[in-house]
């Protein structure tokens, strides 16, 4: 019995929410687990990997669970509500069985780590007397502000002038999330943000995916909460520390880029004369909007590269696309290699909190145009408390006009101040190496982990 414990593998199945800013981050983070032995499913629904283009995992191995829509997810279920009442029925059944599947392997799970979003996980694991980590992918910022809604310590609808949580700056209510702030305005998401803190304090981890450094008071206040571990920046290894081996990319991807065609236009353009724009794989603009950016971006004079989607293509103005001699649309691309580009200069974004953290490992300025949930938080963050970024501000319609857009490209690109950013968005950049790295405080945190698991 001695010598088969000795032998054991620690063995965790991961299980993410199934949109892709949610897998990668626990994808990139199981890297760093296998890298220390650990063994590591990969759980996504049915519908997801369906969808999915591009798999190149080697030494993770990949399982399925069902969210009631294998033919078509999200989309099939035809809103949020009807989806999350199908998944979170049919989701605790098909885990269950994934479980019970792997119990009769000669590697049974020992760990569950599973998404915050996705609360009943821990209820399923627990019944087979298997610990659990829940994963946080939002900013530990945010999940403040969330928990502090979920236990109604926050009066909705808001009607304090400012906020004052621990660990954070003070607040105005227009800098909350956006389903607090509007209160209603997404009844299905605000009961999938608000009710990842039903179970938290059941499990045996918590995880979260930033690094100290980059948010001392609101992790120290959390941490006397619950067991909570920073593990970020959870991005692909090259861009960071460089200890795991050809990690390039998240290698799982529902798009699929040409690579070519972007790397080729920015090899020939100056260094730090392109801005890179791009919303991430969720957000949307509304036509007024996508219009008011394009012409922004033609009359800022610097050459720039934009993400639309394809879903979000015919809002494009005709004209601009016939007369815009600077630029480059592409349907999709490797954020990270574009960023890490010599010729990028800034980064026009959503303020997601991947985008966010891809920015601040690779030290680039960001221009911020959040445009729902906790992007609104985030940007406040960039601006106001890390400093390396410039907040493109709305009019009375919560409309970015072309002239704001135009102006703050140019006070990054060609003024003082952003110099002075440009400065902060390298302290940033080196600090995430420094946390992810060998000895930094994730890396403890990540060693800790595993250390425990052995002796599940």
């Amino acid at each position: 019995m001695e010598k088969e414990r000795k032998s054991h593998v620690a063995h965790c199945l991961v299980l993410p929410y199934p949109l892709q800013g949610h897998i990668n981050p626990m994808l990139q983070f199981s890297k760093r687990l296998v890298q220390r032995g650990v063994k590591v499913t990969l759980a996504n629904t049915v519908s997801i990997w369906n969808t999915i283009s591009n798999i190149n995992l080697t030494s993770i191995e990949i399982e399925s669970i069902s969210d009631g829509y294998d033919e078509g997810g999200l989309a099939a279920a035809g809103s949020i509500d009807v989806y999350k009442e199908t998944f979170w029925r049919i989701g605790p059944q098909t885990l269950d069985q994934l479980l019970q599947k792997l119990a009769n392997s000669n590697n049974p799970v020992d760990c569950v780590i599973h998404d915050a979003f996705l609360p009943w996980a821990l209820d399923v694991a627990k019944s087979f007397g298997i610990q659990v980590a829940v994963f946080l992918t939002q900013a530990c910022s945010v999940n403040n502000i969330n928990f502090h809604a979920f236990k109604k310590f926050l009066e909705l609808p808001l009607s304090q002038t400012e906020i004052l949580l621990p660990g954070l700056p003070k607040l105005a209510p227009k800098d909350l999330p956006s389903f607090l702030y509007k209160y209603g305005s997404t009844p299905g998401y605000f009961d999938i943000l608000l009710n990842q803190f039903s179970r938290i304090d059941k499990a045996d981890w918590v995880l979260v995916n930033t690094f100290y450094e980059l948010e001392p008071e609101v992790v120290d206040w959390l941490g006397k909460l619950w067991p909570l571990k920073t593990i970020g920046p959870s991005l692909p290894s090259m861009f960071l520390d460089k200890r795991l081996k050809d990690d390039k990319d998240y290698d799982i991807s529902i798009f699929s880029p040409n690579i070519e065609d972007w790397i080729k236009w920015l090899d020939d353009k100056p260094k730090d004369s392109v801005v890179y724009v791009s919303f991430g794989s969720l957000a949307g603009l509304s036509v007024e909007q996508t219009e008011e950016l394009a012409w922004g971006l033609k009359d800022c004079g610097s050459y720039f590269i934009w993400v639309v989607r394809d879903s979000e293509k015919d809002k494009l103005p005709k004209e601009f696309l016939d007369t815009s001699e600077k630029g480059l649309i592409v349907t999709w691309c490797h954020q990270l290699q574009v960023l890490t580009h010599e010729a990028v200069g800034c980064f026009v974004t959503h303020c997601g909190w991947n985008s966010t953290l891809e920015a601040l490992c690779v030290g680039v300025p960001v221009i911020a145009m959040p445009v729902w949930t906790d992007q609104i938080t985030n940007a406040k963050l960039i601006i106001d408390v890390w400093k390396m970024g410039l907040k493109a501000v709305v009019d009375e319609k919560e409309i970015v006009r072309r002239e704001t857009i135009k102006d703050c490209i140019k006070e990054i690109m060609e003024n003082e101040k952003g110099n002075e950013i440009k400065n902060n968005a390298i302290k940033w950049k080196k600090l995430a190496k420094n946390a992810i790295d060998e000895g930094g405080s994730s890396d403890k945190n990540i060693a800790e982990f595993v250390a425990k698991l052995a002796h599940c």
